[in-house]
Formats: C-alpha cells, sequence, structure tokens
C-alpha cells in the first residue's frame, strides 16, 4: 500500500492502547437487568392474560398483573422520578402514571399492556447500546498484545506493543500478526491486510513497503521499524472513527427527547386541568376523579406507540425469515429514508474468495489450457496461499490428476517452483520473476501481450514457466456475487440514483466489476478514512447514506452512514457488530428489498399514526365537551388499539417479503426475477 497511510492517518485524537488479556466476550442477551425485567414483564402478562379472558378468579391473575407493574414499571419509574429532580419530564413516567390511572379505575390489563410495551423497548435499546460497545472493544483485539523487539547486542525479547518507541525494530515471523505500524527493513513476505485495506489477495511486502498492526504475515520472516505511537496505529484509528461516528448519531436522539418533554408536560397539565377545573366549578370529586381517569386512558398514546411498533417488528421479523437481521425497529424506519447508497468491493459485491478465471498457453509450447492448469496446480498443492488454493481447486473442479511435486519451495513476494516430473515448474507474479520469459524477443513478446491482456480485464496475471521458460498465463479474480446486478438495479430504482463503488482494491479491477454490475461512479484506493470522508459528504450535502460493505475497513464508514448493513458469511465480527443489518445469507439482492420493505412498513406506521390519532381527538373531545362513559371509552382505546396492531401485523406474511422483492424491479422497468448479468464472474 502507499506510504500515504503514514500521513492521512495523523490526528490529534488518541485511543487507549489495549492491555494484553483476554478477549472480551460478546454481551449475552439476559445479562442484561433491562432484558430481565422486559422478559419477566412479559412472561406474567402473558399467563395473566388468558386467566382473566376465561374467567378464573381475581385472585390468580391479579398477583401476575401485580409482577407486571412492579417488574416491567420499576425502572421507568425511577428514571423519570431521576428526571424530574432534574425538572425534566419524560414519556416513560407518564406511561407509568397511564398505566396506574387505569389500575386506579380498574382497568388492570390496559395498564399492564402499556407497562410491557415500554419495558420491552427499553430492554431493545440497552441491549444494541451494548452490542456497539462490545464492536469497539473487540476491533482492538486484531492487534497483537505482544512483539518481539529486537535489541542492539542482536538479541530478541518479547514486550508488549503499546511499549513500542517509534524507531524499533520489531520480529515478524511466518504466520504472526504483525505488531506495530511500520516499514519493511529486512526480508520479504505476503501479508494478508484485508483487515485494513480490503485487498482480497495477501500483498507482496519487501524493504521499503508499509505493514500495519494487526495484519497477518505469511510464510517469510520481515523485520519491521516502528514508524508509528501505539496510539496512532490504523487499527486505534479506526476504533476512535467508529466511537466517534456512533456519537454523531446522538442529535436524532436529542429531537425525540424535546418531543418526549413536550407531549409529557402537555399530558401533566390536561389531566390535572380536566380534574381540577371541574372540582373548584363545584363538581363532585368522584365524578371530576372518574372523568379525569377516564381522560387518561383515552388519551395514553398506547394505540400511538402500537402504531409505530407493529409493522415495524413485523417488517423485522419477516427479513429475518429471509436471512437480513436488522437489529432495531429505529433501524428498520432508517432504512426506508435512504436516498444515497454506497457499495464496498471485496466480500460485497464480489464473493470475497479468489477464483481461477483464465488460462492462457503461451503459443507455440505445446501445452493446452488441462495441461497447463495441471502444471501449476501440481506445483501449488503444497502452498498456502490464496492463489495457490485458487488454481488448486480450479483443477479439482476439472477433475484433473495431479502428479507429484518434489522440492517445493514458496519463495515470499515472487511464487512457488517445485520439481514436477522431472520438471523445474515456478508460478508466480510476472513482475516477480524477471528473466524467466525464456526463447527470445518474439516468445517475450507473446507472454507480455498475454499478461497485458489478461490485467486488462481486470485480473491477477499469474505466469507458469518450466525450465526458466514461460509457458502460460493464468488469470485470477474475485467473481461477481450471482445477484449483485439484479441488488444495483434494485438500489438504483429506490433511490433514483446508481450506487456508489467504495474500495481500497486498485482503480482497474474496481472498473472491471462496476462496468459488469452496472454501476458508474467508482472510487478506489480507498482507505478507512477515506470511506468516512465520502461518506460525510453525501451528509453535508443532505443525502440519507446507506453503505453496504464486510470488513473491518468498512466498519467506520458504517458507523458514520444513516445505516450500515454488513454481509453475514464473510463479514468481519466487527463490522457484523457494528453495522445496523446484517445479511446472514450473504443475499445481495435481499438488500434493497428490505428497503422495501421498510418503506412499506413506514406507510403503514403513517397509516397507523392517523388511525390512532383520530381515535384519541375523538374520544378526548367527547370526554370534555360531552359525558364520555368509562366502558365506551375503553372499548373505543382498546379498538384503536387493536386496530393499529393487526393493520401493523400485516408485514409479517410472506405476500409482504414478495411485493417487497417485486418493487424494485417494477420501478426500473425489468420484470421480476430477472438476474442478468451478475451470475458472470468479472469479465468471464
Amino acid at each position: 500500500m502507499p506510504s500515504a497511510l503514514s500521513s492521512t492517518l495523523s490526528a490529534p485524537a488518541r485511543p487507549a492502547v489495549p492491555r494484553p488479556g483476554p478477549a472480551p466476550r460478546r454481551t449475552r442477551l439476559f445479562a442484561l437487568p433491562e432484558v430481565r425485567w422486559a422478559a419477566a414483564a412479559a412472561l406474567a402478562f402473558l399467563v395473566a392474560l388468558p386467566l382473566q379472558l376465561l374467567g378464573a378468579p381475581v385472585w390468580w391473575w391479579a398477583p401476575l398483573y401485580a409482577v407486571v407493574y412492579l417488574a416491567g414499571g420499576w425502572e421507568p419509574a425511577w428514571s423519570g422520578l431521576c428526571a424530574l429532580r432534574e425538572r425534566t419530564l419524560d414519556v416513560d413516567l407518564l406511561m407509568v402514571v397511564a398505566a396506574i390511572g387505569a389500575l386506579a379505575v380498574g382497568e388492570v390489563m390496559d395498564g399492564a399492556l402499556l407497562i410491557v410495551i415500554f419495558a420491552t423497548s427499553g430492554a431493545l435499546e440497552a441491549l444494541a447500546t451494548a452490542r456497539t460497545e462490545d464492536s469497539v472493544r473487540g476491533l482492538l483485539d486484531l492487534a497483537p498484545g505482544t512483539a518481539t523487539r529486537l535489541t542492539g547486542d542482536g538479541g530478541e525479547e518479547v514486550v508488549r506493543t503499546d511499549e513500542l518507541a517509534v524507531g524499533e525494530v520489531i520480529l515478524v515471523r511466518p504466520g504472526e500478526r504483525v505488531g506495530a505500524d511500520g516499514r519493511v527493513v529486512a526480508g520479504a513476505s505476503d501479508v494478508d491486510q484485508a483487515t485494513i485495506t480490503g485487498e482480497p489477495l495477501p500483498a507482496a511486502k519487501a524493504v521499503g513497503d508499509d505493514v500495519f498492526a494487526g495484519t497477518l504475515n505469511g510464510n517469510g520472516t520481515l523485520r519491521v521499524r516502528v514508524e508509528r505511537d501505539p496510539a496512532d496505529f490504523v487499527v486505534a484509528r479506526i476504533v476512535a472513527m467508529v466511537a466517534e461516528a456512533s456519537e454523531t448519531k446522538a442529535p436524532t436522539q436529542l429531537f425525540v427527547e424535546r418531543v418526549e418533554q413536550r407531549y409529557s408536560v402537555g399530558m401533566v397539565i390536561a389531566t390535572l386541568a380536566v380534574f381540577g377545573v371541574p372540582v373548584a366549578l363545584g363538581a363532585e370529586f368522584s365524578d371530576a376523579l372518574l372523568r379525569a381517569m377516564t381522560f387518561m386512558i383515552v388519551a395514553s398514546p398506547c394505540a400511538v406507540v402500537l402504531a409505530t411498533m407493529p409493522p415495524l417488528l413485523s417488517a423485522i421479523a419477516n427479513a429475518g425469515r429471509h436471512g437480513v437481521l436488522v437489529k432495531s425497529a429505529v433501524v428498520m424506519e432508517r432504512l426506508g429514508q435512504i436516498d444515497t447508497v454506497a457499495l464496498d468491493k471485496t466480500g460485497t459485491l464480489t464473493e470475497g474468495s479468489p477464483r481461477l478465471t483464465d488460462l492462457r498457453p503461451v503459443p507455440g509450447t505445446d501445452l493446452d489450457e488441462a495441461a497447463l492448469l495441471a502444471l501449476a496446480a501440481a506445483a501449488e498443492r503444497p502452498s498456502e496461499h490464496p492463489v495457490g488454493r485458487a488454481i488448486v481447486a480450479a483443477a479439482a473442479e476439472r477433475g484433473l490428476d495431479l502428479p507429484e511435486a518434489a522440492d517445493f519451495l514458496a519463495r515470499p513476494g515472487v511464487g512457488v517452483r517445485a520439481t514436477v516430473e522431472g520438471r523445474e515448474v515456478t508460478v508466480g507474479a510476472p513482475p516477480r520473476l524477471p528473466g524467466e520469459a525464456g526463447r527470445g524477443a518474439e516468445h517475450g513478446e507473446s507472454v507480455r501481450r498475454l499478461v497485458a491482456e489478461v490485467e486488462a480485464r481486470g485480473r491477477t496475471a499469474v505466469l507458469v514457466a518450466v525450465g526458466g521458460t514461460a509457458v502460460g498465463v493464468l488469470g485470477v479474480a474475485d467473481r461477481a456475487r450471482i445477484d449483485a446486478a439484479r441488488a444495483v438495479r434494485g438500489l438504483t430504482a429506490l433511490t433514483g440514483a446508481p450506487p456508489t463503488l467504495l474500495t481500497g482494491d486498485n482503480p482497474r479491477s474496481a472498473a472491471v466489476l462496476a462496468d459488469e454490475v452496472g454501476i458508474g461512479d467508482v472510487r478506489a484506493g480507498l482507505l478507512p478514512q477515506d470511506k468516512v470522508a465520502a461518506v460525510h459528504e453525501w451528509e453535508q450535502a443532505g443525502k440519507r447514506v446507506l453503505l453496504v460493505g464486510d470488513g473491518v475497513n468498512d466498519a467506520p464508514a458504517l458507523a458514520a452512514a444513516d445505516t450500515g448493513v454488513a454481509m453475514g458469511r464473510v463479514g468481519s465480527d466487527l463490522a457484523l457488530e457494528t453495522a445496523d443489518a446484517v445479511v446472514v445469507r450473504d443475499e445481495l439482492a435481499a438488500v434493497p428489498t428490505v428497503v422495501a420493505l421498510s418503506r412499506a412498513a413506514r406507510r403503514l406506521v403513517v397509516q397507523n399514526l392517523v388511525i390512532a390519532g383520530t381515535f384519541i381527538v375523538v374520544l378526548v373531545a367527547w370526554d370534555l365537551l360531552w359525558h364520555l362513559p368509562l366502558p365506551l371509552g375503553v372499548l373505543g382505546h382498546e379498538g384503536s388499539t387493536v386496530l393499529v396492531g393487526l393493520n401493523g401485523l400485516r408485514l409479517l406474511r410472506e405476500a409482504a417479503w414478495r411485493r417487497a422483492a417485486a418493487e424494485p424491479e417494477t420501478e426500473h422497468g425489468v420484470p421480476h426475477g430477472e438476474r442478468g448479468a451478475a451470475g458472470r464472474a468479472v469479465g468471464e
């Protein structure tokens, strides 16, 4: 990678460097007290309700409702009282008061239902917060806790990575993770740095090349001079960016709190007025109290709460059945608001693993494709390199019998060499195999032409030589997902503009893939902070950004975007935890479908709010202007609640997913189910 990393990652923020120790565990569901209290309240409610409806004695179900009130209501009540101490009101306290009001006039079930809804909402919020904190802590585990430092007298000592100083030299053995950001001063190897750059293939590293903490060394030995303080390692900077991006979502929360405050104050004033004014004018105390309690019931926002949650939760459940995990109702709602989409390349638009795409024997070598592949696969069979595994896998798919290889030697950053059937076979990158064209100028020109043709199509060129003479060129590439083009079409239809490709890969490969799947805007060679900058650029222009990625290098951008979606099967743990939604089955076409499903949920939310608002206004007006009988008030309140609940549950049906899947294709003028060119390999 270019040395630009050194300059672009400098920043004043210096997150704490982790101490070596056991990896943090993912927070368990029932480790959170909010989840335990909400579960207890919900369980007690589900047992009490049928007992009450079946006419069981009151002493059977009344204690269970008491458990609901205590288990689900004590925490929001305490939170509300603490807010009162700060001279503020929140909707949690208002709901507890409404539940107590319902209890006071004998409507125990109404109050219990309200308690369960709000306890469950609080538990989901607590779980989301805990999982976000887990993801930030887990990222630091990518960097090793210790490194082997070379001493001035030629010795070695194992030290903590946070004790390393700029200018010191560390030793990185085969298979170890690099302990610091620095520059190679001796040795050569292939380093898997997909966690930082997203590159699908290991990068060849030699003297003078940059390496990064947390990346995985191949089969060579490296000596690395530390060039950055441990607090400024790339991984540490990613942690800081994830935390910073998460905090930028706070303004939305502040807006919600302001709405809650105004509503709470208004409800308290209105309830006191409904009770106090008639009493002051000489009304009977009991009549005024009954009217105020009726007002509290019909004005309580049970239907308003259900207006929002059932459609969104139903959409979440439906998406989950089809392999898309949406982490909260807030995320499901935001998905329907996006108008700009950015896609990562490796592991998102592509399958995330290299495959053999080209077999090009050099003219005049008397080798056909099968013979060329058999020679290369035989030499690569002992190799652990991803390119070697791709070549061997291609030979296995063709059912080729591979001869035994002897004298195998892997040369880091160059390739492999082995003796196959008495001949020396070399397989590696053309720039790393100087002078192996053989047979004179004409033959060399043929080899160079084949290499240029393969690379022009976005492949990684691999040269095969026998006895020092080049006999063929192989092309290796990461294939586009079968549904990549369909997903791009769907997202284009939903947002009105094609997605943008954001990738750390080279521009040529990125351009080939973009052309294959129908993307015009390509930004290649990006580092994690470059992706974040692109997201911020769109957001500053007033766009609502959806970012789809899979790697650790995507995590900051996933956190910065309005909504981040991670590919589950190949995605890193950090990306899965940082993202707002996860495509568990790796079906990219599910992304536009879940966006369309979110928009359907938002339409139902609007419908439900109109229904709930209409019922509340009518019932409140009736109670204030005339005399609303308590049973009728309860019937109207419960009727509106049931109505909006059933309306929201429509999205649980299979037909809702099918309609959402068809919507983007219909809007784009493409028959539903047409896959187009997405099933082909890149340039295949």
